[in-house]
C-alpha cells in the first residue's frame, strides 16, 4: 500500500485500543424523534422501524 491508499474500514475499537466498541445504546423514543415511525435506508432498499400500540417494535421492508 503506498501512502494515497487508504486502509480498509474497521470496526470501531475502544478507546484503549483492545478490542471491538459496545454496541451504542439509544432510547427508541429519542430514536424515532417522538414519532411512531421510523424510516432506514439500507444496502437501496428503505425499511420501517414502527412503535406498535402495545408498545412494541416491528421492522419491515
Amino acid at each position: 500500500m503506498n501512502h494515497n491508499d487508504k486502509p480498509a474500514e474497521s470496526a470501531p475499537m475502544r478507546p484503549d485500543g483492545t478490542g471491538l466498541a459496545p454496541p451504542r445504546r439509544i432510547d427508541i423514543h429519542e430514536l424515532l424523534g417522538g414519532g411512531r415511525e421510523l424510516r432506514i435506508l439500507h444496502g437501496g432498499e428503505e425499511y420501517r422501524l414502527s412503535l406498535t400500540s402495545k408498545g412494541k417494535l416491528i421492522l419491515t421492508k
